[in-house]
């Protein structure tokens, strides 16, 4: 039951991230996918690839945060229905994930653990992760200076 409740924390995060008017609200919204997909790395055993998920979050959420409020126009104020509306729409979307179950059971011969999988197989995976994440991180930077310039 614990999986099928961080499904619907992350179906709803993502929707309230992508509708949000205010950016930060949408960050915010973005920061409970991070938290949920770290908890379900941890729950299934992939401890380091749940911190590393986690710590990638808190830094991908660190430099959208940044740009967002010295680059983002600010807007009015959303209604609590729209908002409302987003989250019921999340939780509909989620219903599926809840009520219907998938198989627990391995594949037959596949003697790997997840965490295994996650971390000492896709290792490279992780790095090129990091590394996209410090591009991007540089790169705003470098908007935010030529911006500041101006």
């Amino acid at each position: 039951m614990i999986f099928e409740i961080l499904a619907v924390g992350i179906i709803v995060s993502a929707i309230l991230a992508l509708f949000l008017d205010e950016v930060v609200y949408s960050v915010a919204a973005l920061s409970g996918i991070f938290l949920f997909t770290a908890l379900l790395y941890y729950l299934n055993g992939a401890i380091y690839a749940a911190i590393f998920q986690f710590v990638v979050g808190i830094g991908t959420l660190s430099i959208l945060f940044l740009s967002g409020e010295m680059l983002g126009d600010k807007t009015k104020k959303t209604s609590t229905a729209k908002t409302g509306g987003l989250i019921g729409a999340g939780v509909l979307l989620s219903l599926p994930a809840i009520f219907l179950s998938v198989s627990g059971q391995t594949a037959a011969g596949s003697n790997v653990d997840i965490g295994d999988a996650l971390w000492n197989l896709r290792g490279i995976d992780v790095v090129l992760q990091a590394v996209v994440i410090f591009t991007i991180a540089l790169g705003i930077g470098i908007v935010l200076y030529e911006r500041r310039k101006k």
